[in-house]
C-alpha cells in the first residue's frame, strides 16, 4: 500500500467512530470533552487521516461503554455483499411453528436487516419487550394473513400489505391465515 492510500480498515474504523459520535447527539467538542482527547485528533481519526493508537481506542470505548474488541469487531471486515439462498441460516422454533431465515449478509456494523419468516396456522407468539427499545420493523406479508398487535393497536394483515412500527413495548403475532402466513421482515435499529 503507497503511504498515501489510506487502510480499508482504518477508513471503516473512523467511519465507525463517527457514526458513534452521532448516535450518542455529541459534537467533536464535547466528545473532547467526555474522552480527554483532542478535537482535532478525535477529528483526523474520524476522517481516517491518521490511524488512531489503542490508547486513544481505549479512551473512546470508556465513552461509548463498549469493549475494544466489539469496536473492532464492527470494522474488521466488509460484509458479504451476497449471501446465496442456500447460505442463509434457516432457525425454526417447533414450539411456536416460527421458521426464521436470514436473509440478509450478516454484519454486526450494520443497522438493516431483511428477514422471511413464517408462522404456522394458528401459531400465536408474544414478546414481552423488544430486543432494542425504539426498533424499527416493516412487516410485508407475502402470502397468508397476520395480525400483529403492537402498543394496544391490532393490525390484521393480508398478503401485499405492509406495516411500519417503532417497538417500544410488547408485541403479538398471530397467524389468521388457514394456510399460515410467509412475510418478510425488514429491521431496523436505532
Amino acid at each position: 500500500m503507497r503511504s498515501d492510500e489510506v487502510d480499508p480498515v482504518d477508513a471503516r474504523l473512523g467511519a465507525r467512530l463517527a457514526e458513534l459520535r452521532a448516535e450518542h447527539g455529541w459534537s467533536l467538542g464535547e466528545l473532547a470533552d467526555r474522552s480527554g482527547v483532542s478535537r482535532s485528533t478525535l477529528s483526523r481519526a474520524e476522517r481516517a487521516e491518521t490511524s488512531p493508537t489503542t490508547a486513544l481506542l481505549n479512551r473512546l470505548c470508556a465513552v461509548y461503554g463498549r469493549t475494544m474488541s466489539q469496536l473492532l469487531s464492527e470494522v474488521e471486515a466488509e460484509p458479504e455483499a451476497v449471501v446465496r439462498s442456500t447460505a442463509q441460516p434457516v432457525w425454526q422454533d417447533r414450539a411456536s411453528g416460527f421458521v426464521r431465515r436470514s436473509v440478509s449478509p450478516p454484519h454486526s456494523a450494520l443497522r438493516g436487516e431483511l428477514v422471511e419468516a413464517r408462522l404456522s396456522p394458528g401459531a400465536d407468539i408474544a414478546y414481552d419487550r423488544p430486543p432494542v427499545a425504539g426498533l424499527e420493523q416493516h412487516i410485508w406479508i407475502l402470502e397468508g394473513a397476520l395480525d400483529v398487535t403492537a402498543q394496544d393497536t391490532e393490525h390484521h394483515l393480508g398478503a401485499g400489505d405492509c406495516l411500519r412500527m417503532r417497538v417500544w413495548g410488547p408485541t403479538r403475532f398471530r397467524c389468521a391465515a388457514r394456510e399460515g402466513v410467509r412475510y418478510l421482515l425488514a429491521v431496523v435499529r436505532p
